[in-house]
């Protein structure tokens, strides 16, 4: 099997399994966005995943995606779904269409700084930290109403929702949690799932799942 073939046949299996868990949920399969992430994958496989049908990718890093998403075909929207650091805003912006982890006011001023000086509104969303894990990055829950009520307030970005990457084992909980406080505050698009478990997160409402080695394989 060519890589370009295995790569279709995964990319193929990761619609259906959607498909299947929005139906659960009484869904439509197109009512869930497929991104995926590239973290440590060349180019040429993301290229082949634009051509099974994959049109929303992701990168952990800044400078990663300068390295891939330009290289993209002009129908691809690239999202940064790492940690960014404040000093790496403004090429964020130049970079990426939507920037999924805004976790504090000030990179969110940053953000939209950097995106009125390029003459675009850039889509965002707001990272949220669910199991209080003092290593993930997030805005704590309690405090994401008044980071969003900020955010909203910015002319040049694009509030979508809200984003999670909750700790490790039963995820379905917290992708339940951060279903209802999307609901609380009104925003639409959820950002939760991974390769190991977006069929939960599909069924608990994600409206994108980030999914990387299900499609691309193991990472060296």
């Amino acid at each position: 099997m060519t890589r370009a073939e295995e790569i279709a046949s995964r990319v193929a299996d990761v619609q259906r399994r959607i498909a299947a868990a929005a139906a659960r949920s009484g869904r439509a399969p197109e009512s869930v966005l497929l991104v995926a992430v590239g973290k440590t994958y060349p180019l040429s496989d993301l290229l082949l995943a634009h051509a099974a049908g994959v049109r929303a990718f992701g990168e952990n890093r800044v400078q990663e995606a300068e390295e891939k998403f330009p290289h993209l075909p002009a129908d691809s929207a690239g999202h940064l779904i790492g940690p960014i650091q404040s000093n790496k805003a403004n090429r964020a912006v130049k970079v990426a269409s939507v920037v999924e982890t805004v976790d504090s006011l000030d990179l969110a001023r940053r953000l939209d700084r950097a995106a009125a000086a390029a003459g675009k509104r850039l889509a965002v969303l707001v990272q949220v930290r669910l199991g209080g894990e003092v290593t993930k990055s997030g805005v704590e829950p309690e405090a994401a109403a008044a980071l969003v009520s900020s955010v909203k307030a910015l002319p040049a970005l694009d509030l979508r929702g809200l984003m999670t990457i909750p700790p490790p084992g039963d995820t379905r909980e917290h992708f339940a949690a951060l279903r209802r406080l999307g609901e609380t505050l009104g925003l639409r698009e959820l950002s939760m799932g991974m390769s190991d478990d977006f069929e939960a997160a599909v069924e608990e409402g994600a409206t994108l799942v980030r999914v990387g080695s299900a499609i691309f394989g193991p990472r060296a």
